[in-house]
């Protein structure tokens, strides 16, 4: 990868880090399941027990 293209994944990373901390905030705020898929299965999971963050792992292709 060139280091544009770092700088832009490192971006992303941050990006999605930092929505899924707004996400689980706000499902605890409305008190409402963080509802996802898990081996091709709906589950519905309490944002009371879910990770304030969550950091992503770099991987090069």
């Amino acid at each position: 990868m060139k280091k544009s293209e770092f700088q832009l994944h490192d971006k992303v990373l941050k990006g999605m880090e930092d929505s899924y901390k707004k996400m689980v905030e706000y499902k605890k705020y409305k008190k409402t399941p963080i509802v996802s898929s898990i081996d091709g299965k709906i589950v519905h999971l309490d944002p009371f027990l879910a990770d304030p963050e969550v950091k992503y792992q770099k991987t090069e292709k």
